[in-house]
This record gives structure tokens, C-alpha cells and sequence, in this order.
């Protein structure tokens, strides 16, 4: 095994340099702001929380935990997403006193990697989660306040992909033989395998009719732009499918009301590696990203892992990949040098302490104590200097 080096990070980590850093922050300060005034309240939960509870109902693939173990021999998990830890601390306490309850959130989550491939093993989420509210009105504001919130950042550029987990499930079982063949059929399109998929249906035995129906549906239930277009896929004699997709109907004028069919598709495909989603769900897509941003949907099974009959829906983004979308640029914040020498060193104090109290950034730093002051003053929207003759040395 190779020697771990000084400079070394462990498999995933990354480094936040102060740039990307700030960037962060101000999407945490507008996202508080954002959020705080539709009436959601910001909650903190645990960094590690017991592979029992918040690991195994995560949905999370085990591989993909950092697992840990305590003094008391107890397995402990890195918190693998947020609305996990929320919904533990909601249906032990919170529901108790506020339900609709609604809380945001913005914290890191960890996903082992199995190999360097550029994706992060932690990573900033920010999202919401509605709990205590089974109406489609409820979705529809997941959806809206989303959509509002890219905007905020100044992204324009964005699509709203919209499907339902339940639907989907039983149009599967309907044009399959076995739950099995369903969840083989899920995770390629998790991974949009379609060539996989494709593949993967030969070997059902599946008669012509049934694999050319197959076909059909992943070919043309996809990304249409009208909910109207999916009703040939649903089966009129089976009433689930038929609820369901009037849920979709109504969630569609709610969004068209809202201002947002133009942003808008609907995909009867769409599916996702969290297996807690039973009704609704959707992905955020931004111009400069090849991956979702964000993504939510309805999680009504999640509660149920914890005695809990109530509904919940939500949405998270991740930070990282709206930073790469963000294209508004804040202006440079005004931020003051000022080169000082042994000699004026109270003065530079109290100049700094003027500039300060008008709100400027000011930084005050012994002149030879800096190598390269050319380099160093490039980091800077003004230069003063508090030395005895020219100094500018």
C-alpha cells in the first residue's frame, strides 16, 4: 500500500477555497433569507446518527455509508442526507406540537466513493421538507418554491421534470411478470440505461405485444411538454392508476397557475435511487450542468419507518452544482489593505478602525513581513500605506 501523503485527502473530500467558499456562504444567507419568509423554519441535526434508524431508512446504498463505531459498540453512520435525521426528529417531537410542520435546512451530507471519479463524498445540501400535509397543494408549493428559489440565485436558464413514483411502479407491474423484474427494470432507470433497459426486457420472455407496449411507454411518456400526452398510458379500469394520475392533472394546473408551464415536462420515467418516494417526485436542471441540481417529490413511506401515518414532501439542491450554474456575478466586495511599518502601526489600527465602522472590509499588515507585494495587493479593491519616506518598496 502506497505511503498516505501530507498534502493527502481522503477518497471524495474536497477542499473549499475561500472564493468558493463565500460563494457558499451567499447562497446560505439568500437561501435563509428566501425560505424564513415563505415560513419555514431552519433545523440542525447531527453530523453522526445510529446505522439503525438513520442508515438503514435512508435508502441509501450500504456500500455508500461511512460507517462508524462507538465506545458502546454501536454502529454510527455519517448523516447520508437531510430528510432522513428531519423526519426522525419530527415524528418524535415537532409533530407532537406543530404539524403542518415546515423546516429548511442547509448542511453537508457524505456518500462514500468506491474510486476518485470527481464526484464528492461531501457535499452541501439545501432544501425543505413539508411534513403533515398529503394535499396536492403541498406538492405544488415543493415545486413552485423550487423553481423560485433557482430563481433567486439569478439562474434563468432551468427545466422542472416532473413524474409520480407510484404511478410508475404500477404501470411496471401492469407490463411485467414479478415485483423482480420491476426492480430490475428501476435501477436501470435510475442510471437512464436505456439501452439496458432495453436489453434487459429480451430476457423477460415477454410477448410482442407486451415488449412493442414497453417500448412505447419509455419512448413517448417521457419529457412531454402537456400532462395530456401521458393519458394513453393509463389504464382506465384500474383505479389507483386512474387517482393517480388525476393527482397529476390537478398538479399540473397548480404549476400552469403558477406561471410555470414553460419550465415545466412531465416524464412517467423518471424514478430515483430513493426508495422512500411514493407519489410525486421531480428534478431541477440548470444550463451548465450535465447532472439534476436539485430533486424531490412525496415520501409518505418514510414516515411509516418511523410509526408515523402522516404525509411529507420536500426538495434538496445541491450547492455545488448550483454554484457551476450561478452565471449572476456579485460585484467585487470593496475590501482595504493597508501596509503599515513598525513606526505606524497604532496609526494603521486606527484607520482600520474608521473604515470599519463605515462597513468596509479592511485588512492592516507589517509591509516586511510580505515577500511579494505586488502579488499580494492584487487580492485587494484599495491599497494604503502607513510607512515613513516612499516605503513602496
Amino acid at each position: 500500500m502506497t505511503p498516505i501523503q501530507k498534502f493527502e485527502k481522503p477518497l471524495g473530500m474536497r477542499d473549499s477555497f475561500p472564493l468558493i467558499n463565500e460563494k457558499k456562504e451567499n447562497v446560505r444567507d439568500v437561501g435563509r433569507k428566501f425560505f424564513r419568509s415563505r415560513g419555514f423554519d431552519f433545523i440542525k441535526t447531527p453530523t453522526v446518527e445510529y446505522y439503525e434508524t438513520i442508515g438503514k431508512a435512508s435508502a441509501i446504498p450500504d456500500s455508500s455509508l461511512f460507517k462508524l463505531v462507538d465506545r458502546q459498540g454501536e454502529t454510527l453512520v455519517l448523516r447520508p442526507d437531510m430528510t432522513t435525521p428531519i423526519v426522525r426528529v419530527a415524528t418524535s417531537k415537532l409533530l407532537k406540537e406543530q404539524i403542518p410542520l415546515r423546516l429548511a435546512y442547509f448542511a453537508n451530507v457524505f456518500r462514500a466513493q468506491e474510486h476518485e471519479g470527481g464526484r464528492p463524498a461531501e457535499f452541501e445540501q439545501m432544501g425543505v421538507e413539508l411534513i403533515g400535509d398529503t394535499s396536492v397543494y403541498a406538492d405544488a408549493e415543493m415545486i413552485i418554491t423550487a423553481a423560485e428559489f433557482v430563481q433567486e440565485l439569478g439562474i434563468d436558464d432551468y427545466r422542472l421534470t416532473v413524474g409520480h413514483a407510484g404511478l410508475l411502479q404500477s404501470i411496471l407491474l401492469q407490463l411485467t411478470q414479478s415485483e423482480e423484474q420491476v426492480t430490475e427494470l428501476h435501477k436501470l432507470l435510475v442510471e437512464k440505461n436505456m439501452v439496458g433497459f432495453e436489453e434487459t426486457l429480451k430476457t423477460f420472455n415477454l410477448s410482442e405485444e407486451q415488449e412493442r407496449s414497453f417500448i412505447e411507454f419509455i419512448g413517448q411518456a417521457s419529457n412531454v411538454d402537456s400532462i395530456q400526452q401521458l393519458s394513453p398510458f393509463i389504464d382506465k379500469t384500474n383505479p389507483k392508476q386512474v387517482t393517480m394520475f388525476s393527482y397529476l392533472q390537478n398538479l399540473s394546473s397548480l404549476l400552469q397557475n403558477a406561471g410555470l408551464s414553460n419550465m415545466v415536462t412531465y416524464d412517467l420515467t423518471l424514478t430515483s435511487e430513493m426508495s422512500y418516494y411514493t407519489g410525486m417526485l421531480f428534478e431541477v436542471f440548470a444550463s451548465g450542468s450535465g447532472f439534476a441540481i436539485g430533486n424531490g417529490g412525496r415520501y409518505d413511506g418514510l414516515l411509516q419507518e418511523f410509526n408515523s401515518n402522516v404525509g411529507a414532501t420536500g426538495f434538496g439542491l445541491r450547492v455545488d452544482r448550483l454554484l457551476e450554474v450561478m452565471t449572476s456575478t456579485s460585484p467585487l466586495e470593496p475590501h482595504t489593505l493597508i501596509f503599515f511599518d513598525e513606526t505606524n502601526y497604532m496609526k494603521a489600527v486606527i484607520e482600520a478602525g474608521k473604515l470599519r465602522y463605515q462597513g468596509i472590509r479592511t485588512t492592516i499588515q507589517c509591509l516586511d513581513s510580505v515577500e511579494d507585494k505586488h502579488a499580494y495587493q492584487t487580492n485587494f479593491t484599495d491599497v494604503q500605506w502607513l510607512i515613513e519616506g516612499d516605503g513602496r518598496r
